[in-house]
């Protein structure tokens, strides 16, 4: 397991924890094949490749008030260079904690303030109730990984031109990874749902969870969720974390998550355009 696993919900470092599996799932991607990652004192940034904001970042900033607007503008800088539009994350451990306005100041937009929720995963049913015609599965070939990554890229709204570099990030974290567990769910045998289990930091991360469009509000991403959380479960951890999106939230408290902190989402798109 990757650190020691925490116990339940009241452990004193959740928080920095569940901040922790998210920044260290995002920076993997900076140590995959013509990708780069920076690791400073100051923040820690990383770049794919990928023209998706999602795909290039900043975390972990630890900004000192005398140079933060000489930080900020190099980094932005870097990113242009690049023609990349990025994610500027903050989070509860962000210094200074007015951050935002100093990045709002110099350009970028606050496109999400993310809750981070968390659940007690010993309070899952034992047997998950699946829509009908839904099968789910754990993506262990390469065949299945591309089906995979065509519905996550749909679900995120990321566009079409990517994919061979998204599937390249995705094959260098490993099908049949310790820490990387993917669920792809097929109904009526069109693959039609994702997820994603990360296992860092003691915790059981969830990420992409996508659907596709026309196949919505069926319970098909409660499926692949609950199907990775009870894997996590089996696999002896006892918290599962995810960040939710405003569609989702009352989906995942109805499941018994609790939101425990949340994280900001800013973005700079240089000549990008981004809804």
């Amino acid at each position: 397991m990757q650190g020691k696993v925490l116990q339940d919900l009241s452990a004193p470092n959740l928080v920095t924890a569940l901040e922790n599996n998210l920044f260290a799932f995002m920076t993997n991607y900076g140590n995959a094949p013509n990708s780069e990652l920076y690791c400073g004192s100051n923040l820690t940034r990383f770049t794919t490749g990928v023209c998706f904001p999602f795909f290039n970042g900043v975390l972990r900033a630890q900004l000192n008030p005398d140079d933060i607007d000489t930080t900020i503008t190099e980094t932005l800088n870097y990113y242009t260079a690049l023609q990349l539009p990025m994610f500027w994350w903050t989070g509860p451990e962000t210094q200074p904690p007015d951050l935002r306005i100093h990045l709002e100041n110099h350009g970028l937009n606050c496109v999400s303030e993310l809750p981070v929720m968390a659940i007690d995963l010993s309070t899952l049913p034992q047997q998950l109730p699946l829509p009908a015609d839904l099968d789910i599965a754990l993506v262990n070939d390469s065949e299945t990984l591309k089906h995979w990554v065509r519905v996550a890229m749909v679900g995120f709204e990321v566009p079409d031109t990517e994919f061979d570099r998204v599937l390249e990030l995705e094959l260098s974290l490993g099908i049949n990874s310790e820490q990387y567990k993917r669920f792809i769910g097929w109904w009526k045998g069109v693959p039609v749902a994702t997820s994603e289990l990360y296992l860092d930091a003691g915790v059981a991360g969830i990420y992409f969870v996508a659907t596709l469009p026309e196949v919505r509000r069926q319970g098909l991403a409660t499926a692949v969720v609950l199907a990775a959380l009870q894997k996590a479960r089996t696999l002896g951890y006892c918290v599962g974390m995810l960040q939710a999106s405003q569609m989702g939230v009352n989906v995942y408290r109805r499941i018994g998550f609790q939101e425990y902190c949340k994280m900001g989402l800013y973005l700079w798109a240089g000549e990008q355009s981004y809804a």
